[in-house]
């Protein structure tokens, strides 16, 4: 068990408090997510990209069939960090909900519309028996009604709103440098070259663009588009 004495019950239960306050199934979902590879995303005024890393467990692995950043909808775009087969869940399930507002009201959906619905449904397996939580979060971006937007969920429940943010092993030295190098009104080159140095600068590992998914939307047409390998190349080579 991870603690020991009279900590060592309050682990087991998923509805249990500790005598702090604290719900441990909870905390572990979260370091589920602060184990898995690094996501990164920054925004301008006028446009939003997002970053992530991939790791190749065995070369006999295909590196295409991976992937960290999915569609939503024409004009939201989503990487995971976690636990792969929770993610999915999570996946389809904002997919879903992006459809339904688009058949219910004719527009598409605005971004923190659908992620509060989504941290709704992480808070929701956070407080009951014979569940857990999702051990997994997403990070959003999009263009809305209301700009270009970054949110992340967590398995808490918590979902925030982000100018840039990185998640995942090496989050703590990635927002570092994040935090030195950004700068308001930056240009879209200038957008995919920090997100991309920010996770060169925290891994232990070499970027390449087989290891590195990339993705981003831009206020002239407000659409989703992730990058062939040979756009990543290029990219990379200009760092």
């Amino acid at each position: 068990m991870m603690f020991s004495g009279g900590q060592r019950a309050y682990d087991r239960a998923l509805t249990v408090f500790s005598p702090e306050g604290r719900l441990y199934q909870v905390e572990y979902a979260l370091e589920a997510v602060r184990r898995g590879t690094l996501a990164v995303a920054v925004k301008s005024d006028k446009d939003v990209c997002l970053v992530a890393q991939i790791k190749i467990a065995s070369k006999l692995m295909d590196p295409d069939s991976i992937d960290k950043v999915f569609q939503i909808d024409e004009h939201i775009g989503c990487a995971i960090s976690g636990l792969h087969a929770d993610s999915r869940i999570l996946i389809n399930y904002a997919r879903v909900q992006a459809q339904s507002f688009r058949l219910t009201y004719g527009e598409p959906v605005r971004l923190n519309m659908l992620v509060k619905s989504i941290a709704d449904l992480c808070q929701m397996y956070s407080q009951y028996g014979g569940i857990r939580p999702f051990g997994c979060a997403l990070f959003f971006i999009g263009i809305d009604e209301g700009g270009t937007q970054i949110y992340t969920t967590s398995p808490s429940g918590i979902y925030r709103s982000f100018k840039a943010y990185a998640l995942g092993n090496g989050e703590a030295n990635a927002r570092e440098y994040i935090k030195n190098n950004y700068k308001e009104n930056m240009a879209f080159e200038e957008l995919i070259k920090l997100a991309l140095n920010a996770i060169k600068e925290s891994i232990e590992e070499q970027i390449s663009k087989d290891t590195i998914r990339l993705a981003y939307i831009r206020s002239e047409d407000k659409k989703f588009k992730a990058c062939t390998k040979e756009e990543i190349e290029k990219y990379i080579q200009s760092l």
